[in-house]
């Protein structure tokens, strides 16, 4: 069974030419200096559409050399499915064509954190997934991807996925890139978003997992996916990070100018 796109044509462009137009215009506006990628092992990525969100995810993505694979982590919008969710099917369609789920990879981080189980509802109009999907497409066109999306904020069993990740990862043979999928502030003012947001990317930046957790429930600040930023800061500690490095934050005020009601992006790599 393939996942259909579900938001091809209103967060992207559903037209393969248009998508790739669009990609490869994001990545023109990048500062040639930034476009020199290294060994990543983890980002964080923003899922809004890409007219709001693209410019901050494609300076992450131009930063990372193309991986074989992506362990794509995200929260769950919709309510659907199970706590921790991984697609049961075979494949991710999008208009750049099929991208493959690494069953292996998929069945190992099972393995080592049974609380991963197969499922389709979570996914089936999930986007936080599928807008990552196209620039990881330009990255590697052979790419292959474990999908799993987070309805859990539970400290111990995200603290416990992590650490399976890391150690499936650890036994894989292919280069693997761990990625966050989140948005940072909703619908605050630009100040304020701007300044709760800081307070995140300083935990993240700290590689400091805990932190951040604590800091997004008690601000309060609404990232949606803090569970999944936990998780692969958790991850890539364990594989060896040691830094992690700002690459854009914007808020969609500076898109739209309105500065009332924003969501921030942000893009970090960890390294």
């Amino acid at each position: 069974m393939n996942r259909k796109p579900a938001v091809a044509g209103t967060f992207y462009p559903a037209s393969p030419d248009k998508l790739i137009d669009m990609l490869d215009a994001f990545a023109a506006d990048e500062p040639e200096p930034q476009r020199q990628p290294r060994r990543t092992l983890a980002i964080l990525v923003p899922h809004a559409g890409y007219v709001y969100s693209g410019a901050v995810a494609t300076a992450v993505y131009t930063a990372v050399e193309p991986p074989d694979v992506a362990v794509i982590l995200c929260p769950n919008h919709t309510g659907l499915g199970r706590r921790i969710s991984l697609w049961a099917g075979d494949a991710w369609e999008t208009p750049l064509g099929t991208v493959p789920v690494d069953r292996e990879l998929a069945e190992s981080i099972q393995a080592h954190c049974p609380e991963v189980q197969l499922d389709i509802d979570a996914h089936r109009m999930e986007h936080a997934i599928e807008v990552q999907l196209p620039f990881l497409q330009r990255l590697n066109p052979k790419i292959q991807i474990v999908p799993i999306v987070l309805a859990t904020r539970k400290s111990d069993t995200i603290q416990s996925l992590g650490r399976g990740i890391a150690e499936a990862v650890r036994e894989h043979p292919t280069r693997t890139l761990l990625v966050a999928s989140s948005d940072m502030t909703h619908y605050e003012d630009h100040p304020t978003a701007k300044a709760k947001d800081q307070l995140a990317i300083d935990a993240m930046l700290a590689l400091n997992e805990v932190e951040l957790a604590h800091i997004v429930a008690t601000r309060p600040i609404s990232m949606c996916g803090c569970a999944p930023a936990t998780a692969i800061i958790t991850a890539a500690k364990q594989l060896g990070a040691r830094q992690a490095v700002m690459q854009r934050y914007q808020t969609s005020g500076e898109i739209n100018g309105d500065f009332e009601q924003v969501v921030g992006y942000a893009g970090i790599t960890f390294h």
